[in-house]
């Protein structure tokens, strides 16, 4: 028996299945999920509140799980994937796919019978949108794929918000709006860095098909769009000035990151835009939550 077959038989690890659920990206996911519940008018339960939050990040990891099975093949020739559990050989690729179905019906199936349909039914989308819409049809197929596969990411504040109130309204409209078009800088900016990755891959990310110059420009476009965007939730008085403030500097130093990135012939500043981005979001969703409790919400 080889050493391959070997690894292939092992017994995957708990370690292992925590992995499929991409507990890194999954984290920002249910930071901004939490923040949309938080702000959300209206009182829920502690106890289904963190049954809420912990649902979205059921059905987030979920979808990541979906999405490890389904793009195995290009996972075993990108560098940054090759060590995944299922082109490493530690997970096989059909238990990985029974485990995120698994827990992606029962995220929603919980949501609805513990807190409300309504927000089980935007959590079902989520995941639909993000294994149906993004994996298996945009990534392949187009440039555009990051830019309308980012909605998937977007939706968990308008989860949390729903699960507070039963329905939805503006603000965790412009919140989705706001990850929406958040997404492209920010994957664009790893994609300018793992250019050869996508390349040897086949996936068209928008450096592949484009070129790094257009890529940059469009980056640059969508971090001017953000600034008001970002600012909308003040405008429309579910934030206060201190956000008003924060999301201006955020935003301006964003913008600065994109210029570089545009100005820049090595990808040194993609990689700082991309670690920025995430704080960016992290800071504009705590800055939102922080001051709803300092005002005395609940």
């Amino acid at each position: 028996m080889t050493d391959l077959t070997l690894q292939r038989v092992s017994v995957p690890t708990a370690t292992d299945y925590i992995e499929l659920l991409k507990p890194r990206v999954m984290s920002l996911v249910v930071f901004t999920g939490f923040i949309g519940l938080l702000v959300a008018p209206g009182h829920l339960h502690p106890v289904l509140a963190a049954v809420a939050v912990l649902c979205i990040a059921v059905g987030a990891g979920a979808s990541g799980a979906i999405n490890m099975w389904y793009d195995r093949d290009i996972d075993a020739v990108m560098a940054r994937t090759a060590k995944r559990p299922i082109p490493s050989g530690r997970v096989e690729p059909q238990d990985a796919l029974g485990f995120g179905v698994f827990l992606a019906v029962a995220a929603v199936v919980v949501m609805g019978l513990a807190v409300n349909w309504a927000a089980a039914s935007i959590l079902a989308l989520a995941t639909a949108f993000y294994v149906f819409v993004y994996t298996m049809w945009l990534k392949r197929r187009t440039p555009q794929n990051i830019v309308i596969g980012g909605a998937a990411g977007a939706f968990p504040p308008m989860i949390g918000w729903t699960a507070v109130t039963g329905s939805l309204d503006i603000a965790p409209l412009v919140l989705f709006l706001l990850i929406f078009l958040w997404t492209p800088p920010h994957f664009w900016a790893l994609a300018l860095f793992r250019n050869a990755d996508y390349t040897r891959a086949g996936v068209p990310m928008m450096p592949v098909v484009a070129g790094e110059r257009a890529t940059k420009v469009q980056m640059l476009v969508y971090t001017l769009v953000l600034l008001p965007v970002a600012a909308a939730p003040w405008w429309l008085g579910f934030a206060g000035p201190t956000y008003l403030a924060g999301s201006l500097v955020l935003g301006a130093i964003f913008v600065v990151c994109a210029l570089r990135v545009l100005r820049s012939d090595d990808h040194k500043p993609a990689r700082q835009m991309f670690g920025f981005s995430i704080l960016y979001l992290f800071l504009l969703f705590a800055l939102l939550g922080g001051e709803h409790l300092l005002r005395g919400g609940v």
